[in-house]
């Protein structure tokens, strides 16, 4: 039953100009527009999902589709790609906007602040000043969310919820201990057998491999995970994963403390953050 439910959800893809670079947004529910959709049945809230890396929205579909019915289709939610993560297919429509900035105005754009700075361009253009948020972080996701309470608290954000945030000390995590020296010392050494290797594949092969991994993950595929084979994209996910593992270091008490009524954390103890990052939510307990 619940499974005939989902496949009857409807979600549209959409590649957006934000800042510059072609941006993949995946729209669960009806409404594919809501800033020039003046009718009465527009909804007051948005459901927001920022993905961890590789920043690839096919992936957090299945996940989409559940809280579209958990919440009993009365909400949009919309998951964006990260900067630089998701070509558009040969022919595909891209949208431009007027009030976008130019990717020369976003310094690395492909990086760490970059790709808040991608968040915040298109919540600024894409979404109605009016309409309350409730930004979903996955992973270094949660980061990006915290990021967005801390630089723009005029965003009308109610809930940041983080999903097995990295948030602190990446690269003395169990498995940053091991992706450190793959992401900052030999990324290099791996742009040129990955450039050698994939970009020569028709798509037909990626596609089968994409296709058979993704039955071995017991992943429904319903829209092109091709990106995951392409060198472009594999290069600004290796770069953004370089900049984690330098970069998130300190956790971020400050903005936790000033928006604490609205930061949630739900997971376990994952392989890339601590479970000291459950201390900071300890505050909630001192109030």
């Amino acid at each position: 039953m619940d499974t005939e439910i989902k496949e009857e959800i409807p979600v549209h893809e959409e590649f957006i100009l934000c800042c510059g670079v072609e941006t993949q947004v995946l729209k669960c529910g009806p409404w594919t527009d809501l800033i020039n959709n003046q009718r009465g049945t527009r909804p007051k809230l948005l459901i927001f999902i920022i993905p961890g890396n590789p920043g690839f929205p096919a992936f957090y579909v299945p996940f989409a589709k559940a809280l579209y019915s958990a919440t009993k289709r009365r909400f949009p939610i919309w998951i964006i790609s990260h900067a630089g993560h998701v070509l558009a297919p040969r022919g595909k429509k891209i949208l431009t906007t007027s009030e976008d900035s130019n990717a020369e105005e976003v310094k690395d754009i492909y990086g760490l602040r970059g790709q808040v700075e991608h968040k915040l361009a298109f919540l600024r253009t894409q979404v109605p000043k009016e309409m309350k948020l409730v930004i979903i972080g996955h992973s270094i996701g949660s980061y990006f969310s915290l990021e967005i309470l801390k630089h723009a608290p005029e965003l009308p954000v109610i809930r940041s919820i983080l999903l097995f945030p990295t948030i602190e000390r990446m690269s003395e995590s169990p498995k940053g201990r091991f992706a450190t020296p793959l992401l900052c010392w030999l990324r290099y050494a791996l742009y040129v057998p990955c450039y050698l290797l994939l970009k020569p594949w028709p798509e037909k092969i990626k596609s089968l491999v994409i296709r058979m991994a993704l039955q071995m993950m017991d992943i429904p595929r319903e829209f092109s995970c091709l990106n995951t084979l392409e060198p472009f994209c594999l290069v600004n996910a290796a770069y953004l994963g370089s900049q984690e593992m330098r970069e998130v270091v300190k956790r971020d008490n400050e903005t936790i403390k000033e928006h604490l009524p609205k930061v949630w954390r739900l997971s376990t103890q994952s392989q890339l953050c601590f479970s000291t990052t459950y201390d900071c939510f300890l505050f909630r307990k001192q109030r």
